[in-house]
């Protein structure tokens, strides 16, 4: 497969891996990446939102295939290790990454969503994540992608509020199989894809006003995490944390980086 891979900095500069979520892709961190002139960024459209890279298929979305590419991609560059920093899917997969392959990863920088075990624990246990995520199963079903699309893509633009940028994400996403490649990320998650506590150093970066992720999730990410920890409460800021607060994901991120083994 063929990534779309968006790569910035010096060659010689610390690399950092940043990861989108849905439903956008790798420009999402242009304001971040602004932040960031010293480091050699690497911002990949991951599988599904990369047109050379869209196999047919659930199964071709699980996580471990996720994982996979964002290693691929690493070793492609000729990247050992690199700082990671994911928002939204982009988050799971540097959960799953640092956790199957911590040597590949120097620190994470998750955003917006928790590590997976600390989701799941609140869908079992709190009522509030469990009505926020009644979405997963709307875009599980069968027909979701025409159901997104129809009326000019009416439904897939509201989810993005008044982000300013809404259009240059949704137009991709228009394009013949793009949306269902998108959507069968939430198709193949399966529990079997579970991952065990993560140990490298790890910033966890939430929104009190993410519609999807409930305080309860975020708070306990900490138990799912045995090196060092940091958690980010940004009052007032919604699930689209990159774009409305830049400058807060690269400097957590930053200082995430600085505090790793190795330094930044």
């Amino acid at each position: 497969m063929t990534f779309d891979v968006r790569v910035g900095g010096p060659a010689d500069g610390v690399p950092v891996l940043l990861l989108h979520g849905f439903p956008e892709h790798a420009g999402m961190w242009d304001g971040v990446v602004d932040l960031l002139p010293e480091h050699r960024t690497i911002a990949p459209d991951q599988r599904g939102y990369s047109p050379g890279a869209r196999p047919a298929g659930v199964e071709a979305y699980r996580v471990t295939e996720l994982v996979a590419d964002a290693v691929g991609i690493l070793d492609a560059l000729g990247v050992g290790a690199a700082h990671v920093v994911g928002h939204d899917w982009g988050a799971v997969v540097g959960w799953q990454l640092a956790g199957r392959h911590p040597e590949r990863v120097r620190s994470l920088t998750a955003v917006s969503v928790p590590h997976p075990a600390a989701h799941a624990a609140a869908m079992r246990t709190d009522p509030e994540q469990r009505e926020m995520s009644r979405y997963i199963a709307v875009f599980r079903e069968p027909g979701a992608e025409e159901r997104l699309l129809a009326d000019d893509a009416r439904r897939l633009r509201r989810m993005f509020g008044p982000l300013p940028r809404a259009e240059e994400f949704v137009r991709p996403l228009t394009e013949p199989g793009a949306l269902t490649a998108a959507l069968n990320w939430y198709r193949a998650m399966a529990s079997r894809d579970q991952v065990g506590p993560v140990a490298v150093p790890t910033t966890y970066v939430w929104g009190t006003e993410d519609v999807a992720v409930s305080r309860r999730a975020a708070e306990s990410c900490a138990d799912h995490v045995t090196g060092d920890f940091t958690f980010v409460e940004l009052p007032g800021v919604d699930h689209w944390v990159p774009e409305r607060e830049p400058a807060a994901v690269a400097a957590a991120a930053l200082t995430r980086m600085a505090g790793a083994p190795g330094g930044p």
